[in-house]
């Protein structure tokens, strides 16, 4: 019985650990998505970076800093999307105005 406890306790830091690497995955994919949002497909790219950062957090991930930065980013992508249809009147920009 004493074997079965040994090996639970051994095999639950790596349950532990993989949460929280999963958790700074999605912290990181949210940056990185919410970052990319601004240029391209904000209509898509900034609800994801917002829902992967906000599972993040709710998983208490190690890069607190970088999930809240990828919720800032995927709001930032909605604004500049709101920004966009109300003074062109379409969803796509283009620099040549």
């Amino acid at each position: 019985m004493t074997l079965t406890t040994a090996r639970t306790a051994r095999t639950a830091p790596r349950e532990v650990r993989s949460d929280a690497r999963e958790a700074d995955g999605l912290a990181v994919a949210s940056f990185v998505l919410g970052l990319l949002g601004l240029l391209v497909m904000n209509i898509l790219l900034g609800p994801v970076a917002i829902v992967m950062a906000i599972v993040a957090l709710a998983r208490s991930t190690t890069r607190r800093g970088r999930a809240l930065l990828g919720l800032a980013l995927g709001v930032a992508d909605l604004v500049v999307l709101a920004v966009l249809v109300t003074s062109n009147g379409t969803v796509s920009w283009s620099l040549t105005g």
